[in-house]
């Protein structure tokens, strides 16, 4: 049961983490070409009106004014609050996957014996950082004026601000998984072309296939 659980949040997870940066990658380049659309067909339309080409200059002008007929402005604010989103979300996939950036210089020269307490003390640290930080956000989510939204969007700002909470808490949780899984085992995740990180997948389905 524990290990099904923990498979459907590495796919909720990684799927989270799918969407909103594809979404926001697509939003913002929609926003782009619309905004330099836009500018260009003006530029276009009063050059071709100086020059006496009246087919393009109306083309050029019946252009601009459908673009400008449709609003982006909230495109931008949507885009930054998916990334924010997704930088949440994604470091807590780094912690699980090995990814972030360490110094392990020291550790490495250690005796086996010597370096498993001090790995542990890191990730006990990671935990207990990234749990003060999902704390201290829910409390600031808590304490925000429910009247309170955003610029463009008009969101509520609370729900802007719950990716601090969600995201340092599962962040939390994979460090407190990755020590479960490295006092078992004795195993942590490590970057290598995606290879450690495709193989517990791998070898999940296929247990879970031969039960």
């Amino acid at each position: 049961m524990w290990r099904l659980l923990n498979l459907l949040l590495d796919r909720l997870e990684e799927w989270i983490i799918a969407f909103l940066i594809g979404a926001a990658t697509i939003l913002t380049f929609i926003a782009v070409v619309h905004r330099y659309g836009a500018s260009n067909s003006a530029f276009l339309e009063r050059w071709a009106a100086m020059h006496g080409l009246v087919i393009l200059a109306h083309a050029s002008d019946r252009i601009y004014t459908s673009l400008a007929a449709i609003n982006l402005s909230w495109a931008q604010e949507l885009a930054t609050y998916m990334f924010v989103w997704m930088a949440k979300f994604g470091a807590a996939l780094g912690v699980r996957t090995g990814i972030h950036v360490g110094v392990d210089v020291l550790v490495k020269r250690l005796s086996l014996p010597a370096r498993r307490p001090v790995i542990v003390f890191a990730l006990l640290c990671g935990a207990l950082f990234t749990g003060v930080i999902g704390t201290l956000g829910g409390i600031y989510v808590h304490d925000l004026d429910p009247d309170q939204v955003s610029p463009e969007l008009e969101w509520p700002s609370w729900i802007i601000y719950l990716c601090i909470p969600l995201g340092s808490y599962l962040m939390c949780y994979r460090f407190l998984q990755v020590m479960w899984r490295f006092l078992r085992t004795g195993s942590e995740p490590h970057q290598s072309l995606g290879l450690e990180y495709e193989a517990p997948h791998v070898d999940t389905l296929v247990g879970e296939a031969a039960e």
